[in-house]
Protein backbone atom coordinates (compact mmCIF):
# COMPACT_ATOMS: atom_id res chain seq x y z
CA UNK A 1 0.00 0.00 0.00
CA UNK A 2 1.38 3.49 -0.99
CA UNK A 3 1.98 6.44 1.69
CA UNK A 4 -1.47 8.56 1.04
CA UNK A 5 -0.81 11.23 4.33
CA UNK A 6 2.41 11.69 5.93
CA UNK A 7 4.01 13.87 8.26
CA UNK A 8 7.52 14.62 8.67
CA UNK A 9 8.64 16.13 11.15
CA UNK A 10 6.17 18.17 11.73
CA UNK A 11 5.50 21.30 14.42
CA UNK A 12 3.05 23.59 15.14
CA UNK A 13 4.02 26.75 17.63
CA UNK A 14 0.72 28.66 18.47
CA UNK A 15 2.36 32.22 19.86
CA UNK A 16 -0.34 33.54 22.57
CA UNK A 17 1.29 36.99 24.08
CA UNK A 18 4.82 36.66 24.55
CA UNK A 19 5.14 33.10 24.70
CA UNK A 20 5.32 30.17 22.13
CA UNK A 21 3.36 26.92 22.37
CA UNK A 22 4.51 24.31 20.85
CA UNK A 23 1.23 22.04 20.03
CA UNK A 24 2.55 19.64 18.06
CA UNK A 25 6.30 18.92 18.70
CA UNK A 26 8.10 17.09 15.20
CA UNK A 27 5.47 14.31 14.96
CA UNK A 28 6.49 11.91 11.96
CA UNK A 29 2.74 9.82 10.79
CA UNK A 30 2.48 8.36 7.66
CA UNK A 31 -1.08 6.59 6.79
CA UNK A 32 -1.06 4.19 3.50
CA UNK A 33 -4.18 3.65 1.48
CA UNK A 34 -6.69 2.03 2.49
CA UNK A 35 -5.38 1.99 6.23
CA UNK A 36 -7.85 2.48 9.39
CA UNK A 37 -5.52 4.67 11.31
CA UNK A 38 -6.93 6.13 14.88
CA UNK A 39 -4.82 9.35 16.60
CA UNK A 40 -5.67 8.78 20.29
CA UNK A 41 -4.86 10.94 23.02
CA UNK A 42 -6.54 13.32 26.00
CA UNK A 43 -7.41 16.83 25.88
CA UNK A 44 -4.56 19.22 25.11
CA UNK A 45 -2.63 16.40 23.33
CA UNK A 46 -2.45 18.08 20.02
CA UNK A 47 -4.78 15.74 18.35
CA UNK A 48 -6.91 18.47 17.27
CA UNK A 49 -4.39 20.09 15.64
CA UNK A 50 -3.25 17.36 14.09
CA UNK A 51 -6.29 16.48 12.81
CA UNK A 52 -6.77 20.40 11.26
CA UNK A 53 -3.14 19.80 9.45
CA UNK A 54 -4.21 16.16 8.37
CA UNK A 55 -7.50 17.62 6.90
CA UNK A 56 -5.79 20.54 4.86
CA UNK A 57 -7.52 23.31 7.72
CA UNK A 58 -4.29 24.19 8.47
CA UNK A 59 -0.34 24.40 7.72
CA UNK A 60 2.80 23.50 10.21
CA UNK A 61 5.38 25.61 11.66
CA UNK A 62 7.51 23.76 10.39
CA UNK A 63 7.90 20.28 8.84
CA UNK A 64 6.29 18.79 5.46
CA UNK A 65 3.00 17.39 4.63
CA UNK A 66 2.48 15.13 1.73
CA UNK A 67 -0.84 14.07 0.49
CA UNK A 68 -0.93 11.43 -2.05
CA UNK A 69 2.80 12.57 -2.76
CA UNK A 70 1.95 16.32 -2.75
CA UNK A 71 3.64 18.69 -0.41
CA UNK A 72 0.66 21.11 0.92
CA UNK A 73 2.44 22.23 4.07
CA UNK A 74 2.85 25.93 2.45
CA UNK A 75 -0.15 26.47 0.12
CA UNK A 76 -2.14 28.98 0.35
CA UNK A 77 -5.88 28.99 2.14
CA UNK A 78 -7.92 28.40 -1.54
CA UNK A 79 -5.36 26.02 -2.57
CA UNK A 80 -5.92 23.99 0.20
CA UNK A 81 -9.60 24.69 0.17
CA UNK A 82 -9.73 22.63 -3.27
CA UNK A 83 -7.56 19.80 -2.34
CA UNK A 84 -9.82 19.46 0.99
CA UNK A 85 -13.29 19.10 -1.37
CA UNK A 86 -12.15 16.80 -3.41
CA UNK A 87 -9.52 14.66 -1.52
CA UNK A 88 -11.03 14.54 2.29
CA UNK A 89 -14.46 13.96 3.57
CA UNK A 90 -15.12 14.85 7.24
CA UNK A 91 -17.33 13.60 9.84
CA UNK A 92 -17.23 15.42 13.24
CA UNK A 93 -18.45 14.98 16.24
CA UNK A 94 -21.02 17.68 16.14
CA UNK A 95 -22.58 16.46 12.94
CA UNK A 96 -22.14 20.01 11.36
CA UNK A 97 -25.37 19.50 9.12
CA UNK A 98 -26.81 22.99 8.22
CA UNK A 99 -29.94 22.92 10.14
CA UNK A 100 -31.91 25.13 7.47
CA UNK A 101 -31.36 22.37 4.96
CA UNK A 102 -32.84 19.25 4.27
CA UNK A 103 -30.84 15.80 4.73
CA UNK A 104 -30.78 15.82 0.72
CA UNK A 105 -29.52 19.19 0.61
CA UNK A 106 -26.67 18.59 3.43
CA UNK A 107 -25.52 16.21 1.27
CA UNK A 108 -25.60 17.74 -2.24
CA UNK A 109 -23.22 20.24 -0.65
CA UNK A 110 -20.08 19.37 -1.46
CA UNK A 111 -20.48 18.36 -4.61
CA UNK A 112 -22.06 22.08 -5.28
CA UNK A 113 -18.10 23.33 -4.47
CA UNK A 114 -17.07 21.14 -6.82
CA UNK A 115 -19.64 22.66 -9.81
CA UNK A 116 -20.85 18.95 -10.12
CA UNK A 117 -24.63 19.24 -12.26
CA UNK A 118 -27.79 19.45 -10.23
CA UNK A 119 -29.04 16.13 -11.29
CA UNK A 120 -25.75 14.47 -10.59
CA UNK A 121 -25.89 15.93 -7.37
CA UNK A 122 -29.48 14.82 -6.61
CA UNK A 123 -28.71 11.38 -8.08
CA UNK A 124 -25.53 11.00 -5.68
CA UNK A 125 -26.76 12.12 -2.74
CA UNK A 126 -30.15 9.94 -2.94
CA UNK A 127 -28.26 7.01 -4.03
CA UNK A 128 -25.84 8.01 -0.58
CA UNK A 129 -29.03 8.59 1.33
CA UNK A 130 -30.05 5.25 0.85
CA UNK A 131 -27.32 3.16 1.25
CA UNK A 132 -27.20 4.58 5.01
CA UNK A 133 -31.79 3.74 5.05
CA UNK A 134 -32.24 7.32 4.98
CA UNK A 135 -34.45 7.01 2.17
CA UNK A 136 -37.47 7.89 3.68
CA UNK A 137 -35.61 10.93 5.62
CA UNK A 138 -34.30 12.62 2.42
CA UNK A 139 -36.46 16.21 2.82
CA UNK A 140 -36.14 15.82 6.72
CA UNK A 141 -33.85 18.95 8.50
CA UNK A 142 -31.68 17.63 10.92
CA UNK A 143 -33.79 18.81 13.85
CA UNK A 144 -36.40 16.20 12.65
CA UNK A 145 -33.87 13.56 12.60
CA UNK A 146 -32.38 11.38 15.36
CA UNK A 147 -28.28 12.10 16.92
CA UNK A 148 -27.70 8.73 14.67
CA UNK A 149 -29.47 9.89 11.67
CA UNK A 150 -27.96 13.27 11.60
CA UNK A 151 -24.57 11.51 12.07
CA UNK A 152 -25.33 8.96 8.75
CA UNK A 153 -26.04 12.35 6.95
CA UNK A 154 -22.95 13.27 8.20
CA UNK A 155 -21.47 10.46 6.95
CA UNK A 156 -23.09 10.39 3.68
CA UNK A 157 -22.27 14.14 3.15
CA UNK A 158 -18.60 13.12 3.29
CA UNK A 159 -18.68 10.59 0.72
CA UNK A 160 -20.25 13.05 -1.22
CA UNK A 161 -17.24 13.53 -4.11
CA UNK A 162 -16.14 10.34 -3.23
CA UNK A 163 -12.46 11.74 -1.45
CA UNK A 164 -10.28 8.54 -0.70
CA UNK A 165 -9.71 9.57 2.79
CA UNK A 166 -12.31 10.22 5.66
CA UNK A 167 -11.51 12.25 8.47
CA UNK A 168 -13.54 11.36 11.50
CA UNK A 169 -13.39 13.46 14.32
CA UNK A 170 -14.60 11.90 17.76
CA UNK A 171 -17.73 10.77 15.86
CA UNK A 172 -19.19 9.32 18.41
CA UNK A 173 -19.21 11.55 20.99
CA UNK A 174 -22.63 12.59 21.08
CA UNK A 175 -24.11 9.67 20.37
CA UNK A 176 -25.69 6.89 23.02
CA UNK A 177 -23.37 3.87 23.00
CA UNK A 178 -25.67 1.78 20.44
CA UNK A 179 -25.83 4.70 18.13
CA UNK A 180 -21.69 5.29 18.36
CA UNK A 181 -21.61 0.74 18.03
CA UNK A 182 -23.92 1.29 14.56
CA UNK A 183 -22.07 4.38 13.34
CA UNK A 184 -18.43 2.61 13.98
CA UNK A 185 -19.15 -0.12 12.18
CA UNK A 186 -20.30 2.16 9.15
CA UNK A 187 -16.99 3.66 9.21
CA UNK A 188 -14.92 -0.13 9.27
CA UNK A 189 -17.26 -0.99 6.57
CA UNK A 190 -16.08 2.03 4.34
CA UNK A 191 -12.72 0.64 4.93
CA UNK A 192 -13.05 -2.83 4.73
CA UNK A 193 -15.92 -3.16 1.71
CA UNK A 194 -15.21 0.17 0.06
CA UNK A 195 -11.06 0.75 0.34
CA UNK A 196 -11.67 4.39 2.11
CA UNK A 197 -8.80 5.35 4.11
CA UNK A 198 -9.85 6.46 7.63
CA UNK A 199 -8.51 8.54 10.23
CA UNK A 200 -9.70 8.59 13.60
CA UNK A 201 -9.09 11.52 16.18
CA UNK A 202 -10.66 10.23 19.55
CA UNK A 203 -9.67 10.00 23.08
CA UNK A 204 -11.32 7.22 23.50
CA UNK A 205 -9.83 3.97 23.58
CA UNK A 206 -12.03 1.91 23.00
CA UNK A 207 -12.83 3.67 19.80
CA UNK A 208 -9.20 3.76 18.88
CA UNK A 209 -8.76 -0.21 19.00
CA UNK A 210 -11.29 -0.22 16.28
CA UNK A 211 -8.77 0.86 13.94
CA UNK A 212 -5.63 -1.43 12.59
CA UNK A 213 -3.00 1.28 14.08
CA UNK A 214 -2.94 3.78 17.28
CA UNK A 215 -0.40 6.79 17.43
CA UNK A 216 -0.64 7.94 20.81
CA UNK A 217 -0.10 11.41 20.78
CA UNK A 218 1.06 13.49 24.43
CA UNK A 219 1.83 16.22 25.18
CA UNK A 220 2.21 16.84 20.89
CA UNK A 221 4.57 14.02 20.69
CA UNK A 222 3.69 10.43 19.41
CA UNK A 223 4.81 8.22 22.56
CA UNK A 224 3.55 5.04 21.18
CA UNK A 225 2.95 3.86 17.79
CA UNK A 226 0.67 0.07 18.37
CA UNK A 227 -0.36 -2.23 15.84
CA UNK A 228 -4.23 -3.56 16.73
CA UNK A 229 -4.73 -5.95 14.03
Amino acid sequence: MKPLIQLKNVWKTYKMGETHVNALQGIDITVREGEFVAIQGPSGSGKSTAMNLIGCLDVPSQGQILLDGHDISKLSESDLAQIRGQKIGFVFQKFNLIETLTALENVTLPMTFQGTASAQRIKRAETLLKQFGLGDRMDHRPNQLSGGQQQRVAIARSLAVDPPVILADEPTGNLDSKTGKEVMATLRELNQKYGKTIVLVTHDDILAHSADRIEFLKDGKIVQSKKVK
